[in-house]
Parts: structure tokens; sequence; C-alpha cells
């Protein structure tokens, strides 16, 4: 290793020591800030969203006891339906075996489509 290079470079990068700086703020007055109210509202809504909870407890707790018990039970009607209706409504296509499986049909033939 060149120590001369190592020198030369760290010479190059060296840090000057500061002066002392004058006291030029009270001669121009003080800084200030101003928040709008606006500002003030996100603030206000930050630190509701931060004091809150993630999880709404009134709602999961029943549904965890449920599971716990054994006895949580989802109809695929309540779930499946409004969920292929949103999903028809934004544009995806959806074939769906309770309005496109016609009563005789084969439903393994209507599954290999």
């Amino acid at each position: 290793m060149r120590i001369e290079a190592y020198n030369a470079v760290s010479q190059i990068y060296s840090a000057k020591k500061t002066g002392k700086v004058n006291n030029v703020a009270s001669a121009y007055g003080r800084d200030q800030v101003q928040i709008s109210s606006i500002g003030k509202d996100i603030q206000t809504a930050k630190a509701a969203v931060a004091n809150s909870s993630d999880i709404r407890s009134e709602i999961t707790e029943p549904i965890k006891a449920a599971i716990a018990n054994g006895t949580y039970n989802v109809s695929n009607d309540d779930f499946v339906v409004p969920l292929v209706e949103r999903l028809n409504e934004h544009g995806v296509d959806i074939v769906f075996d309770k309005w496109d499986l016609k009563e005789g049909k084969d439903k393994y033939a209507f599954m290999e489509r």
C-alpha cells in the first residue's frame, strides 16, 4: 500500500476548521412558522388515527369465539354472490355456476371450460 497516495487523498478531503459564526439572527428577527387550519385538521386526524386500534374487537371477538367453539359458518351465498357482482361491475368476466350452469347440463364439462 502506498502511504503517500493515501496522505494526498486524505489532504484533499480533510475538513477545514470552522470559524466562529456571528449572531446574524438577531439582526434579521426571528423565524416564525404558521400552520394552516387544514394542516391543524390533518394533525388532529393523524393523532386520532394513531390513538385508535387497528382491529375492531367488537367485530373480531365474536368470530374468534365461534371459530374456537367450532360453530363458525359462512354461507357461500353471503360471500360469493356479492363478490361476483362487484367483479362484474368492474368489468371482470366471471363464469359463475349459479348463473351460468343450466339445470340438467354436465357440471364437469362446465368446470372444464
